[in-house]
């Protein structure tokens, strides 16, 4: 049989949507609405195979009570972005959420700026994996496409990683940024780590992510909020899952 007809076997790609930015906009009055949890299930309804959020340590945005809800009210799996603290790990250990994604935190920033400094006291952050491991709880890693701190996040024993696709959203015409999460799904995966992949991702970008056929998950929040402004929620995930299987689809020729 000819190379060029051997369709290779690709892994179903899912979209877990990141509903922070729902969040962030109730606390501009600090009301009740719009609700993420609300948000959350209109998603799911809509076609997406998980939710996540972040609770940061100074809860700009998603609130304890949102996360206590979300563990209990929706029905597909949620991932708890969370920075590696004893408060919450401890919040972790509490809720048991679905999957536990560790990412760095600086209070003076926007949003997530960059990928887990895993280099940095590796012995503590070993022992919080294990630690969210033994809770029964799934853990992940978001970290930068650099093949050094990969191959740390496989010593650590993580069960996955998602890499931070920043650089690739600012620069997505520079062939090095998608060359870089290409080669980074590819050496974490020959890991036997899980890969997922997130930031900065829209419906005009996504293509070349979602065709590295190593990542199995997309984390997709603030696009996905912004589109539904003018389209509505159940739409604007509903062209980011077009957009995600077209690419997937031509990954498999």
């Amino acid at each position: 049989m000819p190379a060029s007809s051997i369709i290779k076997e690709v892994i179903p790609l899912r979209l877990c949507i990141n509903v922070d930015h729902v969040a962030t906009l109730r606390q501009a009055r600090r009301g009740a609405e719009p609700d993420p949890v609300a948000a959350a299930r209109a998603c799911e309804d809509a076609g997406a195979d998980g939710i996540t959020a972040h609770l940061r340590e100074d809860r700009r945005h998603i609130q304890d009570a949102d996360v206590d809800r979300l563990v209990r009210e929706i029905h597909t799996p949620f991932n708890l972005e969370m920075a590696c603290t004893e408060e919450m790990l401890g919040i972790a250990e509490q809720l048991k959420p679905h999957q536990v994604t560790l990412v760095p935190e600086r209070r003076e920033e926007v949003t997530t700026e960059g990928g887990l400094d895993v280099t940095r006291d590796p012995d503590g952050l070993r022992a919080a994996l294990r630690r969210i491991r033994s809770a029964g709880i799934r853990t992940s890693l978001f970290i930068d496409p650099v093949p050094m701190i990969i191959e740390r996040a496989a010593w650590l024993e993580a069960d996955a990683i998602e890499l931070h696709t920043g650089a690739y959203a600012l620069a997505a015409h520079d062939p090095r940024t998608i060359g870089a999460l290409r080669d980074g799904a590819r050496q974490a995966a020959s890991l036997g780590l899980a890969v997922h992949a997130g930031h900065g991702i829209t419906v005009d970008n996504v293509s070349l992510v979602a065709a590295i056929g190593e990542i199995e998950e997309l984390n997709i929040g603030h696009s996905i909020v912004s589109r539904a402004l003018f389209e509505g929620l159940a739409a604007s995930v509903h062209a980011m899952r077009r957009a995600m299987d077209a690419a997937r689809g031509a990954g498999r020729r």
